[in-house]
């Protein structure tokens, strides 16, 4: 009885920790995705001053996608913290 209440406390214990690591590789990655867009379009705007519009249009619809993404990898993470 007492192993089988230690093996269901780790593998909560391993399930929460994975959930945490993954939300935390999910927020990695989102901020440096936006980051690289926003360093290539200022880059893109210096260089095109007349398309800035366009450009500043698109990269705000492609950080709006990533965030979208990744907060639903965000609450993913989270749901399966609960599951157990």
């Amino acid at each position: 009885m007492l192993a089988l209440l230690l093996e269901l406390t780790l593998g909560t214990g391993y399930a929460i920790m994975g959930a945490g690591i993954g939300a935390g590789l999910v927020a990695l990655g989102a901020g440096l995705g936006i980051g690289r867009i926003g360093g290539s379009a200022m880059e893109s705007i210096a260089r095109q001053p007349e398309a800035g519009g366009q450009i500043q249009t698109a990269m705000i619809i492609a950080s709006a996608l990533i965030e979208g993404v990744a907060l639903f990898g965000v609450v993913v993470c989270l749901l399966i913290s609960f599951i157990r």
